[in-house]
Parts: structure tokens; C-alpha cells; sequence
């Protein structure tokens, strides 16, 4: 990853934070990008002291114009532009239909498809002339798992971003640029902590296995784990794989379909 540069939305903590850390280690040039400054910044100046390479970069990615500035401000600071992950996003409102707003469900359309969308538009530009990577995070939810009764609009983003993805790899192969996607399961982020749950009435109960994450037994798996996936997505050893969702999540998600 020497001398390669990554913008990576959501990268104030969690899985941002983690996929942003492990890349400077190696070599890369971070772009973190996120609503909140201050956030971005420990990320940033934490990298640094690590004897790493980043900046922040303050975009909401439900914003068009603040996506455009954000990756412009990359580019104008090195130059390139070679691994995009479109990681920003939020579990949004969990309620029955009945009860989930409109503008409920099309905030959690705006941030999390939307968003991945006009990232990785705007990203395009700059990865044509080199070819590059780019590194869609969705979820086990609407990929795999639809056992979450009332997470509607939370699983139709997630789902819509791995069309979104397999549509843009058949389309940007030719220019060497790839496009994956990664599913996490169960991990412990704070991403739980946007969520609205309104769900209780609409709920299925159903048993599972002892130990709902077969590999572990039960325990989330880490932000690391996954920084690590998209590490590799991210580099030359993925240099043939695109157009690909790669669950990680312990086996989880074959237990929970």
C-alpha cells in the first residue's frame, strides 16, 4: 500500500477507524472522512504519532456537494486517489411498516445507498487514471439474514449496495478499477448506538443454535477483523477478485437466514 491513498468514509471509529489504521500501517495515505471533526481528528493524529499518514475530512455523505468536496480535498492533497471504502452509515429506524415513516425509510436510504453511491461517483474520476479499488461496507442483514423483523429500510440499503456494486464492477473492469463488497455480522462498533428501535411488536421469535456465532460461540467479532478484509480487498494480492460480497461474521448468518 506505499505511497497509495484511501478515502475512507466513516472513519472516525469502528470499522473505519480500524480499516484506516491497518492501511497507513502499511503505507497508504488516509483520507478520513465523517460528520464529526473532532472524532476525525484523534483517528488522524493517533495515525500520525503511529508514524503513519493521515488526514480528516469533515462530509456527510447524504450530501452531494460535501461527498464532491471531500474527495476533491483528497486528490488536491496528494495527488491520486487509488482505494475508496464507502463505510459511512447507520442502522436508522427498526419498526413495522405501519409504523416506519417514509422519511424514516429514506433517511436510511440517503445516508447508506445514497451515500455509497455519490462516494464512489465522485471517486471514479480520479481511480480511472490508474485503476484502483473500492470497498462497499453492507451487512448480513438483506444479504443474508432477513430474520430482523422491522429493520426494512436498514436491509433494503444493504441489499441495494451489493447490486449497486456488482453493477459498478462489470462497469469500471475495463478501467482496473474493482469493486467488492464486505458483510460484516455481529461486530462490536458503536453503530448500534443510531439506531431507533421500534421493532418489539413486529418481532418473530425464533431459537437458535447454542452459541449464535458458531466460530466463537457466541462473541462479536472485531472492528479489526474486518479492517483486516478490507485491507486485503484494498491491496495488490486482491488484484483479481472483484464484483465479489464477502461475508465475515463467524457463520453466523447461516444460522440466521
Amino acid at each position: 500500500m506505499r505511497d497509495k491513498v484511501a478515502f475512507i468514509s466513516g472513519g472516525g471509529s469502528g470499522i473505519g477507524q480500524a480499516a484506516a489504521e491497518l492501511l497507513a500501517g502499511r503505507g497508504a495515505k488516509v483520507a478520513l472522512a465523517g460528520r464529526t471533526s473532532g472524532e476525525l481528528t484523534e483517528v488522524a493524529d493517533a495515525i500520525g504519532r503511529a508514524g503513519g499518514t493521515a488526514i480528516a475530512v469533515t462530509c456527510d455523505v447524504s450530501d452531494e456537494d460535501s461527498v464532491r468536496s471531500a474527495i476533491a480535498t483528497t486528490v488536491e492533497t496528494w495527488g491520486r486517489l487509488d482505494v475508496v471504502v464507502a463505510n459511512a452509515g447507520v442502522n436508522g429506524t427498526w419498526a413495522g411498516i405501519e409504523e416506519l415513516g417514509v422519511e424514516d425509510f429514506r433517511s436510511t436510504l440517503d445516508i447508506n445507498l445514497v451515500g455509497t453511491f455519490t462516494t464512489i461517483k465522485y471517486a471514479v474520476p480520479h481511480l480511472r487514471r490508474r485503476g484502483g479499488s473500492v470497498i462497499v461496507v453492507s451487512s448480513v442483514n438483506g444479504t443474508r439474514i432477513f430474520s430482523n423483523s422491522g429493520a426494512s429500510a436498514y436491509s433494503s440499503s444493504k441489499a441495494g449496495q451489493v447490486a449497486l456494486a456488482k453493477m459498478l464492477a462489470v462497469e469500471l473492469g475495463p478501467d482496473k478499477i474493482r469493486v467488492n463488497v464486505v458483510c460484516p455480522g455481529a461486530i462490536d462498533t458503536e453503530i448500534a448506538d443510531n439506531t431507533e428501535a421500534k421493532n418489539e411488536d413486529v418481532k418473530i421469535p425464533v431459537e437458535f443454535p447454542e452459541g449464535n456465532i458458531p466460530l466463537t460461540g457466541g462473541e462479536s467479532g472485531s472492528a479489526k477483523q474486518v479492517g483486516e478484509l478490507i485491507a486485503f480487498l484494498a491491496s495488490d494480492d486482491a488484484s483479481h477478485i472483484s464484483g465479489t460480497e464477502m461475508w465475515i461474521d463467524g457463520a453466523q448468518s447461516l444460522l440466521q437466514g
